[in-house]
């Protein structure tokens, strides 16, 4: 008797500004996904947060010049919280796919998604999940408390300020930073809202930018090293591994002077060293760091640790619980260097989720 194919709802879209990013990453998912042992149900969360199954497929899910996908249509559906599953607001034929869902792969990044909430949905819904739980979720997203817990956990972090809107703020603090900084939303990612400021006259305006995403900001100071990645990815006994690390070298010539949003996505601007070219020393201790990090969070699953590398110095520069998972996007690139391709990585990623929920 054949084995049931194991139903899986990848959740996509939302509300956040990477809602684009995240419609990329569910596309390559669900190319990844084996339909002989996958039963998939693709659901998108349009930017005004309804949900909608929306029958995607990946050509449906992919970036056309420089025009980005959306979630746009399909029918309405909701999470129930009896732990039923997904489903449909009118009745119809797609009950039956909707029910009794095994598993949720939420491909959401940034707010609403990445940070816990759509995690505290799911642990309500007694529906498995992929990726970390709520606290680790919050905690990865919100960059200041992030800092503070790898920070305690031994982990070199950089300085940095936290301005919060509509409370008082000194400059000097910033200043002290000295410049260029970097002012960011903190609780954003993909590089939305984010700004290189090298004039202090130039601040406020920086705050403002990042305070249209958040109405928390972290000021830090830039780090003349070198930008290096690491995946780390939970084995078959909720142990964390890390890949080989890569480092990210912008152009000379790309007319960017950070890795920002559009040397990311849209344009060609960078060259990407897979394995980083370290020092096996340092190699080694940015692989020990990335797993630290995704311990001092509690993290589950999987998580992509960001770091400046600057001589024998380990800067962690942040950790993302849901990390981009394009085909360009450097966790599963890093994966594959280290020997696991994007199926395996996907598979590996839902067992532990069903493996955590004793299923």
């Amino acid at each position: 008797m054949p084995t049931r194919r194991i139903r899986i709802a990848v959740v996509y879209g939302g509300r956040s500004s990477e809602h684009s990013i995240s419609v990329l990453s569910a596309g390559s998912v669900l190319a990844a996904l084996d339909p002989a042992k996958y039963e998939v149900v693709p659901v998108g969360i349009a930017p005004n947060g309804q949900w909608l199954l929306t029958g995607a497929t990946p050509a449906t899910m992919q970036l056309e010049g420089r025009t980005l996908p959306s979630v746009t249509g399909g029918t309405s559906v909701v999470l129930e919280t009896t732990g039923a599953g997904l489903v449909p607001v009118t009745a119809g034929e797609v009950a039956g796919a909707l029910h009794e869902v095994d598993v949720v792969f939420p491909v959401l990044h940034g707010r609403w998604g990445e940070d816990g909430t759509i995690q505290g949905m799911l642990e309500l819904s007694g529906v498995p999940y992929v990726g970390p739980g709520v606290f680790a979720s919050a905690a990865g997203m919100d960059k200041e408390f992030s800092k503070i817990l790898l920070a305690g956990a031994g982990l070199d972090v950089g300085s940095y300020v936290v301005a919060r809107r509509g409370r008082p703020f000194s400059a000097v603090d910033a200043q002290a930073l000295g410049l260029p900084v970097f002012v960011k939303p903190a609780r954003a990612g993909s590089s939305v809202g984010i700004t290189r400021v090298t004039d202090w006259a130039d601040l406020d305006a920086a705050l403002q930018e990042a305070f249209r995403h958040d109405d928390k900001a972290l000021i830090e100071a830039a780090v003349a090293g070198r930008e290096v990645e690491c995946g780390v990815l939970e084995n078959a006994a909720g142990e964390p591994e890390a890949s080989l690390p890569a480092e990210i070298r912008l152009r000379p010539d790309s007319g960017h002077d950070w890795y920002d949003f559009e040397a990311k996505y849209l344009e060609e601007a960078y060259d990407l060293d897979l394995p980083a070219k370290l020092d096996d020393e340092v190699t080694a201790r940015v692989r020990e760091a990335a797993c630290r990090a995704f311990e001092a969070v509690d993290c589950a699953g999987l998580a992509r640790v960001d770091f400046f590398v600057v001589g024998d110095r380990v800067i962690v520069n942040e950790i993302n619980t849901m990390p981009g998972f394009t085909s360009t996007s450097m966790y599963p690139k890093m994966w594959a260097a280290t020997g696991v391709e994007y199926p395996e990585l996907v598979d590996r990623l839902v067992a532990a989720a069903l493996r955590r929920a004793g299923r």
